[in-house]
C-alpha cells in the first residue's frame, strides 16, 4: 500500500471512530469510563434532592377521585397526615362554593351543609408540613343518583310537643324488599323505658309504637341510620339523622255515637263533656282508636273527593271554611267544628257524612264554643276513641291507627 493510499485510510478510519464517539456521545455513554456522566445516577440524584424539597404532608380527600353513587352525609372528607390544612375548596360543577371548616387541630375538614344527590363535587386542598412546604390533593366525584336511593319522610318533626297516642310514622320514597336490614338502620328509644316495635304496612311505611301510650312527659328518640342501607336492588339509603320529641299530658278523648257526648280526660280524669254529632245512619262514623294527624283552624270540604257525588259528579257538601279541623284518618275522617247545623243537633242526632261535629261559628274566630275549646285543648297525636256507631273498626294504616291493633298482631308485623 502506498504511503499516500494508507494515509486515506487512516484519515477514513479516523471519521468513522470519531462518529461512534459522537453518537455515543449523544447516548450518555462517554463518559462511562469514569462513570462521571451516568443517567441513571444523575437522575437518581435528580430525584433525591426533590424529594428532600418536597413536603412530607400527606393529604386524603374521600372518596377517591372517580367515585360515584357517594354517600351524602359522610363523603367530602378531607384529612391529612404529617402536615396541618391550610385551604380546602369545594364547588359542584356550575361553581358553586360549598361551606366546610377545618378542623380545630388543622387535620381534618368536612362540609358544614349535607350534600345535594346526583351532584358532582369538586375538592381541592392544600397543605404544609412542619418545614412550611405545601402539598396539594385535588379530587372529583358524584353524589348518589335519587333513581339509586331511597329516603325516608317521618313524623312527628323534632321538637315537637305531641300527645300519647303519636307513633312514629315512615313512609319511604320506595318500595322497600330488604326490610329488615332498613329495620334494623331505625332505632326508636323512649325516656320512659317501654319498649318499642316496629310493624311494616306494605313496602313503603314502617310505624313503631310501644304496647300502650307513650307515658306522658316523656321524650323519644328516633336514629336514622340508612346511609348505605341496601333498601332494595341497587337502592340505597342516604339519611343519617337524630329526631327527638316530648310527649305532652295524657289526653284521650271519647266519641259516644249513641249517647252523642264526648268525653275529655287527661291523665284518666274527665276534664270536659262536649254535645257531638256523629255520622248519620246512612255515612255512619268508623269506630275504633284514632289519632289527630293535622290540625287546621280552618279548610275546605268537598265531598267529590271522597266520594261522596251527586248525580252531576260535584261533591254533595262543599264547604270552604270548615272550623276547627282535625284529621282522624288519611281517607278523610275528621272532628271540626259545625256552624251551619242548628244547636239543638248537638247532642241529640247524627247528621254527619262520617264526621264527629262539634257545635261553632263561622269565621274560626270564638273562642267560647265548644269545637274552639277542643281545638285549643288538643295536640297533634292525641287519641281519639270512636264507640257505638254500627260501623267497622278504622284500619290500622289509615290514618295513624296503628292502636288498634293488639301487641301480638302489631309485633308480627316487623321484620327483625
Amino acid at each position: 500500500m502506498t504511503n499516500s493510499r494508507r494515509r486515506r485510510v487512516l484519515v477514513a478510519s479516523s471519521a468513522l471512530l470519531g462518529g461512534v464517539l459522537m453518537l455515543s456521545a449523544c447516548s450518555g455513554s462517554s463518559d462511562a469510563a469514569d462513570g462521571s456522566g451516568d443517567d441513571s445516577t444523575s437522575q437518581a440524584k435528580t430525584d433525591q434532592a426533590a424529594a428532600q424539597e418536597s413536603s412530607e404532608a400527606q393529604i386524603k380527600i374521600t372518596p377517591a377521585d372517580g367515585s360515584d353513587d357517594a354517600s351524602i352525609n359522610n363523603s367530602a372528607t378531607v384529612t391529612v397526615a404529617k402536615g396541618t390544612l391550610t385551604d380546602v375548596t369545594m364547588t359542584t360543577t356550575d361553581g358553586k362554593a360549598v361551606q366546610g371548616q377545618i378542623s380545630a387541630d388543622k387535620t381534618s375538614w368536612k362540609p358544614s351543609v349535607q350534600l345535594s344527590r346526583a351532584t358532582t363535587y369538586k375538592v381541592a386542598a392544600t397543605a404544609t408540613d412542619a418545614k412550611g412546604r405545601a402539598a396539594h390533593e385535588n379530587a372529583s366525584f358524584t353524589t348518589v343518583a335519587p333513581a339509586h336511593s331511597f329516603i325516608g319522610s317521618f313524623t312527628p318533626d323534632n321538637g315537637t310537643t305531641v300527645g300519647v297516642g303519636m307513633p312514629v310514622s315512615i313512609n319511604f320514597d320506595k318500595a322497600i324488599t330488604n326490610k329488615a336490614a332498613v329495620q334494623k338502620g331505625i332505632t326508636v328509644t323512649s325516656s320512659s323505658g317501654q319498649e318499642v316495635v316496629g310493624h311494616w304496612f306494605g313496602a313503603n311505611r314502617l310505624d313503631f309504637r310501644p304496647e300502650e301510650y307513650w307515658k306522658e312527659n316523656s321524650t323519644v328518640t328516633l336514629k336514622l341510620n340508612l346511609d348505605g342501607v341496601q333498601g332494595a336492588q341497587g337502592v340505597y339509603g342516604v339519611q343519617q339523622k337524630t329526631v327527638t320529641f316530648h310527649i305532652g299530658r295524657n289526653q284521650v278523648s271519647y266519641v259516644d255515637a249513641k249517647t252523642k257526648q264526648m268525653k275529655v280526660t287527661q291523665d284518666g280524669r274527665t276534664v270536659k263533656t262536649i254535645p257531638i254529632s256523629a255520622g248519620a245512619p246512612d255515612h255512619t262514623t268508623y269506630e275504633g282508636q284514632m289519632v289527630i294527624a293535622e290540625k287546621f283552624t280552618q279548610t275546605r270540604m268537598n265531598g267529590a273527593t271522597v266520594g261522596f257525588k251527586d248525580s252531576d259528579g260535584k261533591g254533595e257538601y262543599d264547604i270552604k271554611d270548615v272550623p276547627h279541623a282535625m284529621r282522624l284518618t288519611t281517607s278523610g275522617t275528621f272532628i271540626h267544628g259545625n256552624y251551619w247545623g242548628a244547636p239543638s243537633v248537638f247532642g241529640s242526632a247524627n247528621t254527619s257524612h262520617g264526621c264527629v261535629g262539634l257545635q261553632d261559628k263561622k269565621g274560626a274566630n270564638d273562642p267560647s264554643t265548644p269545637a274552639a275549646w277542643f281545638y285549643s285543648h288538643s295536640l297533634i297525636g292525641d287519641v281519639v276513641v270512636v264507640q257505638h256507631t254500627g260501623d267497622k273498626t278504622v284500619a290500622p294504616d289509615n290514618g295513624l291507627n296503628g292502636w288498634n291493633m293488639s301487641w301480638s298482631q302489631w309485633k308480627a308485623g316487623s321484620a327483625v
